[in-house]
């Protein structure tokens, strides 16, 4: 008996030891995570203070030069996992940040941060790198600098402070014409990103350069978003929109910053040929174009004789498709808006581009609100738009 109550009090003792000692990997792991919450925590305070020297004594990983000028309003790490090996370490955590007086809520970037420890048990950021398949932020790709407008703030990197004031006056006259056509019940500001080329310009959206050649701008943001949701960030292709002259700059502008406007009224009932098509009637709204200008390849269809048959589906609006059938897909889906802003008014376009998005999934939507805010029916809509585009472009 002496002899076992002996052994149980000299395995208590090792077991006690090795819990103040930090042996078995937890409480090391959970130490090394709430030393690195800590240490990401100063860091954004050094951010929000606009302190460089506070946010050296962290490391290094982001040169503070390049998101000095980024007006946050908010900036924070959440730190959700360490892999230690030694005196390195490398962190997963959630960047989350608000753009002053454009974000609503924060916008939320996975961040792989690698992080050394000196002799005395200090750790410092080494390297801090989008997460692995997370999208980059601006600063990433080199020094931003921001030119504010009245209705826009525009962020640039290798840009000229001269294009980027020209991609703000754009942008100050797109959100009143959005609000003229859409209504004034959204933010009516935006933030628009400007990289150095059409390979910035995917690394912001996370995507492969190829998908976005031809593509002069898209506006991030998720489909259906909540009312409190971040403003959505047009992302522009400098390669593609310096092939555009005023009046296309002006249409695309305006194009995007419709997302923006309807973004909360977007869902996953709304089909792209709507939610394009609107964005895209908004913007030649007052363009003066007419529609053989506006839809030169759906023109060039309709007098071939290849009228089409139904509206494009989504999966038409694929960057990565034909162009031409792209293209045809876009002018459809204007010519549609277009058709009914002219047959039963604009008003009534816009009260039937809200009550699509009213709706929780695809199925009925369409029906329910062509019967409910148009009196009439998917098949009889068809039948038409066909027509009209005969009329039209024929």
């Amino acid at each position: 008996m002496a002899g076992r109550r002996s052994g149980r009090a000299l395995v208590a003792l090792v077991v006690l030891l090795a819990s103040l000692a930090g042996c078995g990997g937890r409480p090391t792991a959970d130490s090394a995570t709430a030393d690195v919450q800590r240490l990401l925590d100063r860091r954004a305070a050094a951010v929000l203070d606009r302190d460089e020297r506070a946010y050296e004594r962290t490391g290094e990983g982001t040169d503070f030069a390049k998101l000095r000028a980024v007006p946050v309003a908010a900036w924070s790490y959440r730190v959700t996992a360490v892999h230690r090996t030694g005196d390195t370490a490398t962190a997963d955590a959630e960047l989350r940040y608000r753009v002053a007086g454009y974000d609503r809520a924060p916008v939320t970037a996975g961040r792989t941060l690698r992080l050394v420890r000196d002799a005395d048990g200090r750790w410092s950021v080494d390297t801090d790198r989008p997460a692995r398949k997370a999208a980059q932020q601006l600063w990433d790709q080199g020094a931003v600098q921001p030119v504010r407008g009245r209705h826009s703030l525009v962020l640039g990197v290798g840009q000229s402070g001269r294009a980027l004031r020209d991609f703000a006056d754009l942008a100050d006259r797109a959100v009143p014409a959005v609000s003229e056509a859409w209504g004034t019940d959204w933010s009516r500001r935006v933030v628009v990103l400007v990289p150095e080329s059409v390979e910035g310009m995917a690394g912001l959206l996370g995507s492969p350069a190829s998908s976005y050649r031809g593509i002069a701008a898209v506006t991030t943001g998720e489909t259906g978003a909540p009312a409190r949701a971040p403003a959505d960030r047009i992302i522009v292709n400098p390669d593609a929109f310096a092939l555009l002259g005023g009046l296309g700059e002006q249409v695309v502008v305006t194009h995007e910053t419709t997302h923006v406007a309807t973004r909360t009224r977007t869902t996953a009932a709304t089909p792209l040929w709507l939610s394009e098509g609107y964005a895209d009637w908004v913007g030649y709204r007052a363009a003066g174009r007419t529609p053989a200008e506006a839809a030169p390849e759906l023109s060039r269809a309709v007098r071939d004789d290849r009228l089409p048959a139904a509206l494009p589906d989504d999966g038409d609006f694929g960057f990565t498709g034909d162009a031409s059938r792209l293209a045809r897909s876009y002018e459809s889906g204007w010519t549609a808006c277009r058709l009914i802003a002219d047959r039963w008014g604009e008003a009534r376009l816009g009260a039937f581009y809200r009550a699509v998005g009213e709706h929780r999934q695809r199925a009925g939507a369409l029906e329910d609100a062509m019967r409910t805010v148009l009196g009439t029916t998917p098949d009889a809509f068809t039948e038409d738009w066909r027509a009209y585009l005969r009329d039209q472009l024929g």
